[in-house]
């Protein structure tokens, strides 16, 4: 039985959801976004009522559900968009050019809707659907046919997330993962941008069989995305000053397979370093006040909270009205019962530790804003092969100049540059295509460059 279920894990489409899986949940076009573990059991609130999630198990990556009637009340049913609504839309944008309408005559006093709240509530007990509540409430509304074309479809969407909410069953990857988290909760992973890390990933020549030491301090996101790269191949060596080891407690929601969860080992920079000298002993020291400090600044956000430590289900919200910032879900199974998963993390093997102190590792991506960079740097950089990449996060470009001047003067490295990455999103609509008004203006700073054998 055991050979049959690692064959059947193996076997695992990695494009179809199955029970114990971490998906994301993306709920009216990204109003919320919310990471959850499926199993026969876990929840998903919308609004006032929780809906189960045991429809989305065996489903691709990417299907619509909506909320419809089902035999058992409410549930969320597989929903798939029609093409002709794209096509009257369009025709409606053609025809719109030769009539004039504007919103100069309509007055907002609540009086334009003739449908009370009793009727809507006895529509949703007769078991009318969420379309057909929203059709009724355009054609009781007195001002809907007076209003320009785009003001009827802002009137449509914003009804259709009320009465007929829809959830995109959305893949957890490297991505989506720093989308979500940058829009809610961007200090958690040190206001690291999408397309920082596709730079970061990029500068430090992240491939196949590579062995990447990385500083992880952005909750294991960077350990997750490397690890997801190299596919099964190389080793993700997290290393730590201090005993305590940061958290990358992200790396669980990337659902990565067993072979690719024994390539993430962790091991203090302690075990890895060639020689000790004061440098690296202060450097500890202010590792392991960073740690208690963490440990104490978590044990109050569990204790505010009363969040389980092991649930691994976090929700994403973008409204900054929220009462919490973690809502853990307590009908939710952590652990996938079908067959036991390989954890993440584990200590490095000594016969690892002992080629990487011969060889070197093949590249070192830095992301740890609470740290001294150039302390850091200083004892990380022996490490490295000969002609061996490297890139440095952080948040604010004055630390990444002390470094790359440092490293300048002691001709320790070529080819040093800073990058500040820029991304512009833009919104594409018929006849509406333009940037985003509200768009993130700062990624932060990179600093890239090879390591050479220094003369001494």
């Amino acid at each position: 039985m055991s050979q049959n279920n690692s064959q059947s894990d193996s076997i695992q489409n990695p494009r179809v959801t199955w029970e114990g899986c971490s998906v994301l949940l993306d709920i009216n076009d990204g109003d919320r976004l919310v990471f959850a573990r499926l199993s026969a059991g876990s929840t998903l609130k919308i609004g006032n009522k929780t809906y189960s999630l045991q429809p989305l198990i065996g489903c691709p990556f990417g299907s619509l559900f909506q909320v419809e009637n089902g035999d058992q009340g409410h549930c969320l049913a597989r929903f798939v968009p029609s093409i002709e609504g794209n096509n009257i839309q369009e025709k409606g944008d053609f025809e719109s050019q030769d009539e004039i309408k504007d919103n100069r005559a309509l007055v907002d006093n609540n009086k334009a809707q003739s449908l009370t709240g009793e009727e809507i509530n006895a529509m949703r007990s007769q078991g009318a659907t969420g379309d057909e509540i929203v059709e009724a409430l355009i054609a009781n509304s007195a001002t809907f046919e007076k209003k320009t074309l785009f003001s009827q479809e802002k009137y449509r969407l914003k009804k259709q997330k009320k009465y007929a909410p829809k959830v995109l069953l959305r893949r957890p990857f490297a991505r989506s993962i720093c989308e979500a988290y940058f829009k809610k909760y961007p200090a958690r992973i040190g206001f690291l941008r999408v397309d920082a890390l596709s730079l970061l990933l990029s500068m430090a020549n992240v491939s196949a069989n590579s062995d990447v030491l990385v500083v992880d301090m952005v909750g294991g996101l960077l350990t997750g995305a490397v690890a997801e790269r190299l596919g099964g191949t190389g080793y993700v060596c997290s290393t730590y000053l201090g005993s305590t080891p940061y958290s990358i407690d992200i790396v669980r929601i990337f659902n990565l397979s067993n072979e690719i969860c024994k390539r993430i080992v962790r091991s203090p920079l302690t075990d890895l370093s060639l020689s000790q000298n004061g440098t690296s002993e202060q450097i500890h020291q202010q590792g392991d006040e960073i740690n208690q400090q963490g440990d104490e600044i978590n044990m109050e956000c569990l204790s505010n909270n009363q969040m389980s430590s092991s649930v691994g289900m976090e929700e994403i919200s973008p409204t900054e009205n929220d009462t919490s910032d973690v809502i853990s879900e307590t009908t939710v199974s952590p652990v996938n019962k079908t067959g036991k998963s390989t954890k993440a993390g584990n200590k490095a093997p000594k016969q690892a530790i002992d080629l990487w102190k011969e060889n070197g590792f093949s590249s070192l991506i830095i992301a740890a804003p609470e740290l001294d960079l150039w302390s850091l740097l200083k004892d990380l950089l022996p490490l490295l092969a000969n002609s061996a990449p490297f890139a440095i996060y952080h948040q604010y470009l004055q630390p990444l100049a002390t470094c790359m001047h440092n490293l300048q003067l002691g001709k320790m490295a070529i080819g040093l540059q800073i990058s500040e990455p820029w991304l512009r999103e833009y919104q594409v609509l018929p006849s509406r295509t333009h940037p985003c008004m509200q768009m993130s203006a700062f990624g932060g700073y990179i600093l890239s460059g090879i390591k050479i054998c220094s003369s001494s």
